[in-house]
């Protein structure tokens, strides 16, 4: 039996399929664009289109339809057909949608840029036999995209052709983008080569150390810099002036993207400013510093003195028969005299001195860094008989003398004036003592005396202070040529100053007992330097330390080794102590005694400078030793004096006959290298291999040798 139906209900279906029609029609009809079904065939024949089609093509859909008045393949723009075809089927064979933008020819003659979106449809033995899809008018995207990328190219012409150079930089000192102008004002052939050559702008870039720190510390506190010049280096190392002007580019959260900014190379402005700088601050006729630059370079000298708790001079010269010259001989010879004697003074002083020219025949020296009041003697000395030795202008002779007035800093005045003033009174002084003479303003307490005094307080300073250092000089293996052991140097290192030789204040030292206290830091700091290179480098190199005669005398010195050798861990092998010759004239037997303590600890043991102080070959057969250092005065004149090579032959035959090893020190050239070598000697130290290094490139050393 069948139910009844209602007509409401029978007549649903009809009004729902009706309403969907219409909202279907109703889409393709509003829809920008074409949708579309074509047959897979040489000429897109298209068997469907949509109301679009008109706006699209300027055609009507039935102008299409089975290419009833023109095909789809003869619309689509000549040169870009194979393309389209290639990109669809290249799609279809791999089982993808297809997407490909091209060109079609509108109806009113236009070329407009279309994107088609499309799928394959399979007959039932799987083969492509239509497509359909969809095709959108792009032409105002691709003009969007045509202006940008003219903006693009106008822009680049501009980044790539500007006089100025462009960059972009990370914050680390990584180029990221620079343009050709900067390549070629830094010396490379393009912007990739530039950017390829450098991994540290700050250590390859700016001749200045720390100028890239001080560029970076600008960005960071302005986020911009402007006109900021240094001095940096090109590819082939010579040196440009360039100006730069920088900003920080942050991302949305306030970090650091990078810097840009642009470079201007400014070295002939640069070159001129320093061209009208020197000609204000020099003596056009010598070449000479003038009076303008003299009172800076006073100062500076003053301020030097102040910082390095040394003195300063100032000598005041004046020709003593100029005026004669000039007024007889006339103004061209007396210009001539001017110049000889300018060169004269300032071969006489030392490249740290300066010589300036106040005008007619005055001269004034400074002379800085002066430690003793010998310096200046010497120096006055040598300046006087410079300028009297005789000179010949115009096939004639003369002889011309000087006098000069020396007042030294702090001694004979605070300031400038005071010092010129000073030593200007000097200088009459000279004159009335009847020239070629000099004399000082003031004589100040005994120069050697105070200081002797001021030496030993810095001395003590100094330990409190923690101012020495330790410098190592490699002693090498005649057999291997390779290091095998190092000599700890000690140098004092006040805080801003240069290094101060042991020389200076060694002996101060051992007179006034802190040679004790310095030396057991000495032992101690090499040993620890000993552990941490055989840590570091995975070489076992043994350190050698001087023990000074005072410290040698210690009860202690034994005990005290050990303790140092148990904190630093350090095997005693890899400690040497060298003992000089004269540290047993006091008391011999005690000194054999010491150096057997020292043996039982299991440190190495050398007399140093052997073959110059007291005689004791009468006692080097008790000597638990294991090395002989030959003297360097020895060494040094074998190319002069012949019997220095009996005593080295003689040294290295009693060496080898006691079983101990030998070591030439002072080695500087290869004549000596050769001639040591030739007669079995163990070991150089000296210059010809190298000069004491700091401990970082001792380090080094080790290293390159590992690599070698």
């Amino acid at each position: 039996m069948k139910l009844a139906t209602s007509p409401h209900q029978s007549g649903a279906p009809m009004v729902a399929f009706k309403n969907d029609k219409h909202m279907h029609d109703a889409l393709m009809h509003n829809l920008e664009g074409m949708l579309y079904c074509c047959l897979y065939d040489k000429d897109w024949t298209m068997v469907f289109v949509s109301n679009g089609c008109k706006e699209l093509t300027g055609y009507a859909p039935d102008d299409l339809l089975h290419n009833k008045y023109i095909s789809y393949e003869v619309m689509t723009f000549e040169e870009d057909r194979e393309m389209v075809r290639e990109t669809i089927k290249n799609a279809l064979t791999e089982g993808n949608r297809y997407e490909v933008e091209y060109r079609i020819n509108h109806a009113d003659g236009r070329l407009i840029w279309v994107l088609e979106r499309g799928n394959p449809i399979y007959n039932d033995a799987g083969i492509v036999i239509a497509l359909e899809g969809y095709i959108q008018n792009i032409a105002k995207r691709k003009d969007i995209e045509q202006s940008l990328l003219a903006a693009e190219l106008k822009y680049r012409s501009i980044f790539e052709n500007t006089l100025e150079g462009i960059f972009q930089t990370t914050a680390d000192g990584h180029y990221l983008i620079v343009n050709q102008s900067l390549a070629r004002m830094y010396g490379y052939s393009s912007p990739p080569e530039l950017i390829h050559a450098f991994n540290n702008i700050q250590e390859q870039l700016y001749v200045k150390p720390g100028r890239r720190e001080e560029f970076v510390q600008l960005l960071k506190e302005n986020d911009s810099v402007e006109k900021f010049e240094s001095l940096v280096y090109r590819k082939d190392k010579s040196t440009i002036w360039i100006s730069e002007n920088a900003r920080v580019v942050n991302d949305e959260s306030g970090n650091i993207l990078y810097y840009e900014g642009t470079v201007e190379d400014i070295t002939a402005r640069k070159s001129y400013e320093e061209k009208l700088e020197y000609q204000a601050m020099h003596d056009s006729l010598t070449g000479l510093p003038n009076r303008n630059m003299l009172n800076d370079r006073l100062q500076l000298c003053i301020n030097f003195a102040n910082r390095y708790k040394n003195k300063m001079a100032v000598a005041f010269l004046d020709l003593d028969q100029f005026k004669l010259i000039n007024d007889s001989m006339g103004h061209e010879v007396g210009d001539q005299l001017l110049v000889i004697m300018a060169k004269r003074l300032t071969s006489a002083v030392r490249e740290i001195d300066t010589v300036v020219r106040l005008g007619g025949d005055e001269f004034v020296i400074l002379l800085t860094n002066i430690d003793d009041s010998n310096d200046i003697f010497l120096s006055m000395n040598r300046v006087l008989e410079a300028v009297a030795v005789p000179l010949t202008i115009n096939n004639l002779d003369y002889l011309v003398t000087c006098s000069i007035g020396v007042s030294i800093y702090p001694d004979d005045g605070l300031d400038a004036n005071v010092l010129l003033r000073n030593a200007d009174t000097a200088m009459y002084k000279a004159k009335k003592a009847g020239r070629n003479n000099f004399q000082i303003y003031t004589h100040a307490l005994n120069a050697a005396l105070t200081e002797r005094v001021t030496l030993e307080y810095n001395l003590r300073q100094a330990i409190e202070l923690e101012e020495f250092i330790l410098h190592y000089q490699p002693k090498v293996d005649f057999t291997t040529g390779k290091v095998c052991g190092a000599e700890a140097l000690i140098r004092w290192q006040p805080e801003g100053q240069d290094l101060i030789s042991p020389l200076k204040f060694i002996t101060i030292a051992e007179e006034t007992g802190l040679i004790e206290t310095i030396g057991e830091w000495v032992i101690a700091t090499a040993c620890y330097k000993a552990k941490a290179l055989q840590q570091k480098t995975g070489q076992y190199v043994p350190i050698a330390v001087n023990v000074s005669p005072r410290q040698f005398r210690q009860s202690n010195l034994a005990n005290t080794i050990k303790k140092i050798l148990a904190v630093t861990q350090l095997d005693p092998s890899y400690l040497e102590l060298e003992i000089t010759e004269n540290t047993l004239i006091d008391d011999s037997s005690k000194f054999i005694e010491t150096l057997h303590s020292l043996k039982k600890i299991g440190v190495k043991l050398a007399i140093d400078d052997f073959g110059t102080g007291y005689s004791s070959l009468a006692y080097l057969k008790d000597f638990p030793i294991d090395r002989l250092k030959i003297d360097k005065v020895f060494v040094s004149s074998i190319e002069e004096d012949p019997k220095n090579k009996a005593i080295l032959k003689a040294i290295v035959v009693l060496g080898k006959s006691l079983g101990i090893a030998v070591i030439a020190e002072g080695v500087e050239t290869q004549y000596q290298y050769d001639y040591l070598k030739s007669i079995d000697c163990d070991q150089l130290q000296g210059y010809y291999y190298s000069k004491p290094l700091p401990e970082q490139q001792f380090e080094q050393l080790l290293l390159n040798q590992i690599e070698s």
